[in-house]
């Protein structure tokens, strides 16, 4: 301000003096023109400087403070990760559940004709969904006690089809669909249907039906009559 009215002087010849709010405004005016607004800060240079000033305030003085510093970058980075994980592989879907749904409980005691009546029951109730997963597990459960499938506590559906398929390929297809159907009803909260429990009661009486087609290094008591 003071420099403002020296100058105004020399250039119009005219003595200038002004108050405060009349230099006050020159001010304003002659920091509007062009030549000052492009010299101002863009949005990018004040958003730098902004992230420069973050990591200089990481820096501590003391040693025990630079294990905090090194924690709260690492807790970034591996939310950062979590971040790209998702964006790049998405959300991960229920169906990866299908082939890690295991066909009988550890506690699960009853025999494959045991199962056949509770099904049953649970048909003649109305309750498709408990008709389903108990129809199958008879299935299952009668090709282990023929000894053509290995079946354990922790054997899935789908191993169940799969291993079963080669024994009896007429039945390959329905035996991999069945899976499907076990699958949905018992882990992906489909609702079974009387539909379903009957292509579930076909299947199984074909398969008691049918005499399984094994290898010479099958056990012979496979061989025998079905039950």
């Amino acid at each position: 301000m003071v420099l403002i009215g020296p100058a105004l002087s020399v250039l119009t010849g005219i003595p200038v003096d002004p108050d405060a709010p009349h230099a006050r405004q020159w001010l304003i005016d002659e920091l509007a023109k062009p030549e000052y607004q492009a010299a101002k800060p863009s949005w990018f240079d004040l958003l730098a400087q902004a992230v420069k000033d973050w990591f200089a305030s990481l820096t501590l003085p003391s040693a025990s403070g630079a294990g905090n510093v090194f924690l709260i970058v690492a807790i970034v980075a591996v939310l950062a990760l979590i971040v790209a994980a998702f964006l790049v592989f998405g959300v991960p879907r229920r169906a990866r559940r299908t082939r890690t749904g295991t066909v009988l409980d550890a506690d699960d005691g009853r025999t494959a004709d045991r199962l056949r009546a509770d099904a049953a029951a649970a048909a003649a109730a109305g309750r498709w969904s408990d008709a389903v997963v108990d129809r199958f597990r008879a299935i299952a459960l009668a090709l282990r006690e023929r000894t053509v499938v290995t079946m354990m506590p922790g054997t899935t559906a789908h191993e169940v089809a799969e291993r079963a398929a080669p024994v009896f390929p007429a039945h390959a297809g329905a035996l991999r669909q069945a899976a499907a159907v076990f699958d949905a009803v018992r882990y992906l909260g489909r609702t079974g249907t009387a539909d379903d429990y009957d292509t579930l009661t076909r299947l199984d009486d074909a398969l008691r039906g049918s005499r399984p087609q094994l290898g010479p290094d099958a056990d012979a008591s496979a061989l025998l009559a079905p039950r």
